[in-house]
């Protein structure tokens, strides 16, 4: 069987999915096969460390990959991303197929460690020290491009919330060259994509490591939005600390900047959020909110939150309501606290109980969802664009997403991948719109 056939299954955030994307470009590329999970023979496993469960999903699937292949020793296994930096070689002693790990700074080295791993069957290999400067990777833009396409801007976080993990397994922040990704941005757009977010752990903070470049985050979207093309420009995430008025800016003089923010809370108490090194009030975060639409009315936010930090009380959960409300978040990507490695509150010793933790999250969720539901009913009869992505297997249509990031599956058959259609919104459901195209009268 041929030893170049490959499986990627990626788990957790944006840049996992665009990390692992540059991963298969690089291996077809380099001669390699995708191929499915019962036929690879090299399994490449992009992890994620941020919450509990992704790690017991890698977990799981290793030991069903082993199963699944009889733990035949010419079936290869790659652990890459968060968890590989966090446990490193200790996946060598529990898993024997396991013979490369490496952490989002050895990316860049997996395929010609996949390379050489197949030429040396006893080899085992680790890439998991930090670069103390981004590492560029060529994009290996040589075919046509996704509507929708994602661009690193920076790698890494220093704020040390005491909850988050990401500092240890993604290291500090280290910023991407701006004509690096100017660079990518206008390849993409002369490859067919119509819209661009911009990625990295925070990205407020870049250039904030290069003071000598005299850049800004600002500076960067600014650029980014006047390449010729470039219908849709979007961003995530951004820690609420580091926003510049600028950014703001941004939103009222940049037609095509989306509409939509992500823009994490994590709690709407004080205590908690300096307990969580957050850097930020309430207060701050709201009067962030208003600036935000002071500059555009029209735009709507989504944010994170944990439930259950420990030693939060039922005052402070309180709190956290209150702020989302009047936030008025659409979307709220919301969790129970859980224990990282390594992390400040790990130590704490006031831990709440999975059942105050879940009881608290489930009224949260509950409220959310009447909020995005009412959004979305809100829409009904209103004019807007959808970027065409996929054909809809809802409708036998298309499907794309609206200028606040929703799935649109729309009645038309003439439109392509990468067309920006104007629709009337005709439907909602929990978490999608149905509409029909919208003709001149």
């Amino acid at each position: 069987m041929n030893g170049k056939t490959y499986n990627i299954v990626t788990f957790g955030c944006q840049m996992n999915v665009n990390e692992s994307a540059w991963l298969e470009r690089s291996l077809k590329q380099a001669g390699f096969s995708p191929a499915a999970e019962e036929t690879a023979r090299i399994h490449i496993l992009n992890t994620c460390s941020v919450w509990a469960k992704p790690v017991q999903k890698v977990m799981s699937l290793l030991g069903r990959i082993e199963k699944l292949t009889n733990a035949d020793p010419d079936v290869l296994i790659a652990v890459g991303g968060c968890v590989a930096q966090q446990a490193g070689e200790q996946f060598f002693k529990r898993f024997p197929q396991v013979r490369l790990v490496f952490g989002p700074d050895g990316t860049v080295n997996a395929p010609a460690a996949l390379e050489r791993l197949l030429s040396e069957p006893e080899l085992k290999l680790s890439l998991l020290d930090f670069s103390e400067t981004y590492v560029d990777k060529d994009p290996l833009l040589n075919s046509p491009a996704p509507a929708s396409a994602y661009v690193d801007i920076m790698q890494g976080c220093d704020n040390f919330c005491t909850y988050c993990i990401v500092p240890f397994t993604r290291g500090p922040k280290k910023s991407r060259l701006r004509q690096s990704v100017l660079a990518e941005c206008r390849a993409l757009v002369e490859r067919g994509s119509r819209e661009i977010t911009l990625l990295g752990q925070n990205v407020n903070a870049y250039a904030l490591d290069q003071p000598e470049w005299n850049d800004s985050f600002a500076g960067l979207l600014y650029e980014v939005a006047a390449i010729p093309g470039l219908a849709r420009l979007r961003f995530m995430t951004s820690h609420p600390k580091d926003i510049a008025p600028e950014v703001i800016s941004a939103f009222r003089d940049l037609p095509n900047l989306c509409p939509r923010l992500h823009l994490p809370l994590q709690s709407g108490s004080n205590r908690v959020l300096e307990r969580m090194n957050r850097q930020y009030t309430v207060e701050r975060y709201l009067d962030i909110v208003a600036a935000l639409r002071e500059a555009r009315p029209e735009l709507e936010l989504s944010t994170d939150i944990i439930v259950g930090f420990p030693g939060e009380t039922e005052e402070d959960f309180e709190a956290t309501m209150q702020a989302m409300q009047a936030a008025r978040f659409i979307d709220s990507f919301s969790f129970c606290y859980s224990d990282r490695p390594g992390t400040k509150s790990e130590l704490f010793s006031d831990k709440i109980s999975q059942r105050v933790a879940l009881e608290r999250l489930t009224r949260l969720q509950a409220w959310q969802t009447e909020q995005r539901e009412a959004f979305l009913k809100s829409r009904v009869g209103a004019r807007t664009s959808v970027l065409v992505e996929a054909p809809s297997k809802r409708n036998n249509g298309r499907q794309g997403r609206d200028p606040y990031g929703y799935i649109v599956n729309v009645v038309s058959q003439r439109a392509r991948a990468g067309d920006i259609l104007p629709v009337i919104i005709v439907d909602a459901k929990k978490h999608s719109l149905i509409a029909k195209e919208a003709f001149d009268d």
